[in-house]
């Protein structure tokens, strides 16, 4: 009898956005189980990622745990985010998260939304 081979981790973490994402759920108001990740439809290039406050693992979430951080995917973005190393920038005028995901086709001017393709498909996600 053959044995299941563990699965591969959906996403990474830099050094930086663990610490990023440790230091935001500690000033969290309400206890929280982790950050949900997802993406959804919106911007110029058609689909923009998501965070926001996790207070509870969905039985359907994708569970990432990665340097001592907990990170939720929205079943729905799974196939979207595979392989994603999600980092954290801190610049002169501006600090946020990138997600440096290899299912991106292309993004807009502004960098605020992508074009995303799902992971094994070779055409770009529907973005009505």
């Amino acid at each position: 009898m053959a044995t299941a081979r563990p699965r591969p981790q959906a996403m990474r973490l830099t050094d930086a956005a663990a610490a990023r994402i440790k230091d935001v759920m500690a000033r969290a108001v309400r206890p929280v189980a982790g950050v949900r990740v997802g993406v959804k439809n919106g911007g110029c290039a058609g689909m923009e990622y998501t965070m926001e406050y996790a207070e509870a693992v969905n039985p359907a979430d994708e569970v990432v745990e990665d340097k001592g951080v907990k990170i939720l995917i929205d079943p729905k973005a799974v196939l979207f985010l595979i392989g994603t190393e999600m980092d954290y920038k801190a610049e002169k005028l501006s600090a946020q998260f990138v997600f440096n995901n290899p299912n991106q086709t292309s993004a807009c001017g502004c960098g605020e939304s992508v074009q995303l393709t799902p992971a094994g498909d070779s055409a770009p996600a529907e973005t009505h």
